[in-house]
């Protein structure tokens, strides 16, 4: 199997190495790296990557530049796949970047980028199709409720379930989480997507709605 190729853009030169560093050690492609917005735009365009590692905030304004790139490679560029850095516990940025589709998309705080077995799986996750949201944008997320919340109906231990789907957790990596077998994982998945009314959907497509169904409920 062909390695992942990966751009990283980071207007910080010294963190924008090192994430390189740890990827390529971890057996990935660097295809390019970019230090401003325009670069990042330029490159994905050239070299197609199967995913797009990038900071919020880049040159030229240094706000929210490396956001809106990551936007606008979602709009054209459906094949690449984007997992954001931030600074920042941000849900706004979280929400914008989701839109209406949570396939593809990854949303980290740079502190993470420490564990390398953390991001090398939430780069791995959103190549494959999947979201990955940092836990603590997740849990600020599920702690907000609604008038009309959609949620309602699921119990604590299906919102840690479906808290920790969105965070890119398969069902045995929950189960090891939460001291349980894979098979009440399972169980629980399901009667979770049947709660959200997702029950005949396919499997990876379920979870992807459910994770969408969390982020409007916020």
């Amino acid at each position: 199997m062909a390695p992942l190729r990966v751009l990283v853009a980071d207007d910080s030169a010294l963190l924008r190495k090192g994430v390189v560093r740890l990827l390529q050690d971890a057996g990935m492609d660097v295809v390019g790296e970019a230090g401003d917005t325009e670069e990042l735009l330029r490159k994905v365009q050239a070299h197609a990557p199967d995913v797009a590692i990038v900071d919020v905030q880049m040159p030229p304004d240094r706000t929210d530049d490396g956001l809106r790139a990551a936007l606008a490679i979602r709009a054209t560029r459906p094949g690449t796949a984007v997992l954001v850095l931030s600074q920042f516990l941000e849900e706004r940025y979280a929400l914008d970047l989701i839109g209406d589709d949570a396939r593809g998309v990854g949303y980290l705080l740079k502190d993470r980028v420490a564990d390398v077995g953390s991001l090398v799986e939430a780069i791995e996750r959103v190549a494959a199709g999947g979201s990955a949201l940092d836990p603590e944008v997740v849990a600020r997320m599920v702690g907000r409720r609604r008038a009309e919340d959609p949620l309602a109906g699921l119990t604590p231990r299906e919102r840690e379930v479906l808290a920790l789907m969105a965070e890119g957790k398969s069902n045995r990596g929950i189960a090891d989480l939460l001291g349980v077998s894979p098979a009440a994982v399972d169980k629980h998945a399901a009667r979770l997507f049947d709660k959200l009314g997702l029950g005949a959907e396919p499997s990876e497509h379920r979870r992807v709605m459910a994770v969408l169904t969390l982020l409007r409920a916020s």
